[in-house]
């Protein structure tokens, strides 16, 4: 701590001001999820006929208001219309058919439709296919830093990539957390993003490192 600069130290602190809410966040409130991981309910209709997806949402916005709804088309010839939603009462499902079946002309029966329960999935079931593929880039890159930047120390070299790193996406995991911004399909592409721009940044700061020792090399010849 001694050799580093007033605001390096600002940093610093910042950094680790971030990552305790984070975790304070997530031990007490628990991270936000996408509609398609949390716990919600699903209707499936089948009209048996074409529909656009346009018309079910206006339905949807007036029955669900308020509430977010996914809505999918299914089946093979996609006369099915599944819709999803945090909470799907028996008066909501009775309107939403009631609607369809005015709008469409179908015959659908809402005694007919069962509302079915989607447990919520788990943060770790989420990322697990992603765990092996992002710990062997870890390993190339981390291996290619400690050959490239020889000079600079292997093992300092491999020791501050991992750990910069792993400060870098605790502090995104925070920002996420706190800023309750749903775990879903942008989260991976977000942890991709800031290991990128970590590397970018490191590769940078090993890279003058580097020129400044092959420059204190180049006077003592």
């Amino acid at each position: 701590m001694k050799n580093l600069t007033s605001k390096q130290k600002i940093l610093i602190v910042l950094l680790a001001i971030i990552i305790i809410s984070g975790i304070i966040v997530t031990v007490t409130i628990g991270l936000k999820f996408d509609l398609k991981y949390e716990k919600s309910q699903k209707i499936e209709l089948n009209l048996k006929k074409e529909f656009e997806i346009s018309d079910i949402k206006t339905i949807t916005d007036e029955v669900l208001k308020g509430q977010d709804v996914i809505i999918q088309k299914v089946e093979l010839y996609e006369d099915m219309v599944s819709i999803i939603s945090n909470q799907i009462t028996e008066e909501q499902k009775n309107n939403i058919v009631q609607k369809v079946n005015e709008k469409y002309g179908t015959q659908i029966k809402a005694e007919n439709t069962t509302i079915l329960s989607i447990p919520h999935t788990r943060g770790r079931d989420i990322i697990k296919p992603y765990i092996v593929p992002f710990i062997i880039a870890i390993v190339i890159t981390v291996a290619y830093m400690a050959i490239k930047y020889y000079k600079l120390n292997p093992t300092k070299v491999v020791c501050k990539t991992i750990i910069i790193n792993i400060i870098a996406q605790l502090v995104l995991l925070s920002i996420i957390a706190i800023a309750r911004i749903p775990i879903g399909r942008l989260t991976i592409p977000l942890v991709l993003i800031t290991y990128i721009l970590t590397l970018i940044g490191l590769t940078s700061q090993y890279e003058k490192k580097q020129i400044e020792i092959k420059k204190e090399e180049n006077k003592k010849k």
